[in-house]
């Protein structure tokens, strides 16, 4: 069974992102780590354990690894494209200690699985040979922690919590069949929509606030 392990914003700047938390949560949410193997890095937030929300963003003072970065974010311009639209929740991870055979099962979906970081591998995360998300974002990214869970306690909680998830797409029937397939646990509810987009409901400390 797969289990929802982190919601992802995919902002063109780390600046932008904190500030898009900030705007739907009303939360300042602290910057997080830096990504030194994918050049990329965060801000993070508990949302309940062991589910959390990252904004990540290319960092401009990180090298570009020797292949394509994770969350399709290397294509700039999409990634500028789809936050100008107002699709910034683009995308989640799920975790798994299934991973190859989940892979075996889904080769045209999930792409690779990539040990990370490259020199030290800790764990594992499933991207497309071209980097981009599996199904522009409608399936999950697949990530195997190998026994090493992230730590809860490196990740602010602010009194989150995610409350549900939203995924609007032109053919629902299809990826809640995929959903069903992967066997996920509590997945997505899928609504029909002209475009991908993601929707998700979260408790603060001053109410109900939506992220987009």
């Amino acid at each position: 069974m797969l289990k929802l392990d982190h919601l992802t914003v995919i902002a063109p700047t780390i600046a932008e992102g904190a500030a898009h938390l900030s705007a739907c949560l009303g939360i300042d949410v602290p910057f997080g780590t830096r990504h030194g193997y994918m050049g990329t890095h965060n801000h993070r937030l508990l949302l309940g354990a062991p589910v959390y929300l990252e904004a990540i963003s290319v960092d401009p003072k990180g090298a570009a690894p020797s292949r394509p970065r994770w969350f399709g974010m290397d294509d700039t311009a999409r990634a500028r494209a789809d936050w100008d639209a107002g699709r910034r929740l683009k995308g989640w991870v799920a975790s798994t200690d299934r991973l190859e055979a989940m892979l075996a099962a889904h080769p045209a979906v999930f792409g690779e699985a990539v040990e990370l970081p490259f020199d030290h591998p800790e764990f594992a995360l499933t991207i497309p040979p071209d980097g981009a998300l599996p199904l522009d974002g409608a399936a999950p990214s697949l990530i195997d922690h190998r026994d090493r869970p992230t730590s809860m306690a490196e990740i602010p909680d602010l009194g989150a919590r995610l409350v549900s998830l939203t995924l609007e797409h032109p053919e629902p029937a299809r990826i809640e069949d995929l959903y069903g397939q992967l066997s996920i646990d509590r997945p997505p509810t899928v609504v029909p929509g002209r475009e991908i987009r993601y929707r998700a409901q979260i408790e603060t400390p001053t109410g109900i606030r939506e992220l987009f």
